[in-house]
């Protein structure tokens, strides 16, 4: 609540100031044949703060810094011809409104906020997104042919100081295979039964906000009446899309199922690509005999795998019902470095029933099936494997090779991508407005005179 507030606040001061034009239109910063204006500034910052982040002036010297490097990567990619779709630009501006109306607590509530409508918004921000699509495709074309070799990986970590290498905790490579229950349609109809109960409710005049709040299982809308604000065509399951798009303002769907139970929807408003609905959700909860069949299809998975006759990663691509982890072959990413897609995880950031279901296992071995809650609250059974296991130690290129090469190649990129910059912007006109000359992050983007002053 107080952070909401504070976005309102924060916001609809942008907007005053936009309304009284206060040097809000001023130029910030000159870059070639393109200016950076103070409302692109404060419209990044508007959106840094939609993002939930506390307010910070100084995130502005940030901002501004960014802004500089995307002119000069956008002004490189004309020459080279680096080009972005219309659809891969719509996809980002749409990815980011959906942010921004969940940040805000709804589409209503966002528009109140801006002073204009999403659809406003989104043209405002279009040719910014465009812009910054280009840059980041210019960007990855620079460090496209970037490679490291083993010799590379060495001469890097001989020149770190000894005293200066880092200290790993135990680190683990776990898989799993994942089995939740199958319903028949007999047990799936007392929920959709519920559903549908409450569907022709609706349909007698009961209303269907009240209905919503007392009966939908949907945490993120039950206590809105139902109500799910504004969406495109992207947002939701195909299931629940395809009605959402098909229906007229106030016609009521028939029951329907997703992967999430059964559900209803009424559609309430229609605005060019985007339609606005309210839903009821009845969950499906497995019975008891539901969880017997799951246990012994599970139970004949595991011992496939034990006796060798399926191998692990097959068992997880063929059965796991976990699609986060059977397309990786069972193994378990480390959540923290998503980007490098490491499965070595620090002991202490697994899940608390994976950490001591290895806990006193030997690498190599397999857990027997059990049951367990996802975090969404479904129950199901799953067994995992304990691929390696090492201890706490010093970083070593032994142990930690993959790791060490991670860290080289990014360094070499960084340095590779730093050099392109410097060539560029001692060729590149640049003027910055003496306001954020004393940003410390932008002393390398003015010239070599200005920059000693204001040491």
């Amino acid at each position: 609540m107080k952070q909401t507030v504070g976005i309102l606040f924060f916001l609809l001061t942008s907007v005053n100031l936009f309304a009284q034009n206060i040097s809000i239109n001023k130029i910030a910063a000159v870059v070639g044949d393109n200016i950076i204006l103070q409302s692109d500034i404060e419209r990044e910052y508007a959106n840094y703060i939609l993002q939930g982040n506390p307010q910070n002036a100084d995130v502005k010297c940030g901002v501004l810094q960014q802004m500089l490097t995307q002119k000069l990567l956008s002004q490189q990619a004309i020459i080279d011809s680096v080009l972005v779709t219309d659809d891969e630009v719509s996809n980002e501006v749409d990815r980011r409104m959906r942010s921004f109306v969940q940040r805000a607590g709804g589409t209503e509530k966002l528009e109140q906020f801006l002073n204009r409508s999403v659809i406003q918004y989104k043209d405002e921000i279009r040719p910014d997104v465009k812009e910054q699509l280009v840059a980041n495709k210019m960007h990855s074309k620079i460090t496209e042919n970037i490679g490291i070799t083993p010799l590379e990986v060495k001469r890097f970590f001989d020149s770190i100081p000894k005293d200066s290498l880092p200290d790993y905790p135990t680190e683990v490579e776990v898989g799993e295979v994942v089995v939740y229950p199958k319903l028949t349609k007999l047990e799936k109809e007392q929920f959709r039964d519920k559903a549908e109960a409450l569907r022709l409710r609706v349909k007698a005049g009961e209303d269907f906000a009240t209905l919503a709040r007392l009966y939908s299982q949907d945490p993120g809308s039950a206590a809105e009446g139902g109500d799910l604000g504004f969406f495109d065509r992207t947002a939701m399951v195909k299931e629940f899309t395809a009605l959402a798009f098909k229906l007229k303002p106030n016609e009521l769907s028939p029951v329907f199922e997703t992967d999430f139970g059964f559900h209803f929807l009424q559609v309430l408003e229609r605005r060019g690509e985007q339609v606005k609905a309210r839903h009821i959700l009845i969950k499906m909860e497995a019975p008891a005999a539901s969880l017997v069949r799951t246990k012994v299809a599970i139970d004949s998975i595991y011992q496939n795998v034990v006796d060798k006759k399926l191998p692990f990663s097959t068992a997880a691509s063929l059965y796991s019902d976990n699609n986060d982890t059977k397309y990786n072959g069972g193994m378990l990413l480390n959540a923290e470095d998503v980007q490098s897609r490491t499965t070595f995880i620090p002991t202490d950031k697994l899940d608390p029933s994976v950490f001591f279901a290895i806990d006193t296992m030997k690498v190599g071995t397999y857990s027997r099936p059990y049951e367990f809650t996802a975090r969404d609250g479904k129950k199901g059974y799953r067994f995992v494997y304990l691929k390696s296991k090492t201890g706490p130690h010093k970083a070593n290129m032994d142990q930690d090779f993959p790791k060490i090469k991670e860290i080289a190649f990014q360094d070499k990129t960084q340095r590779e991508v730093s050099n392109w910059f410097e060539k560029r912007r001692v060729s590149t006109y640049i003027k910055i407005d003496p306001e954020y000359q004393s940003c410390s992050g932008l002393k390398m983007w003015l010239p070599t005179e200005t920059a000693q002053v204001q040491k």
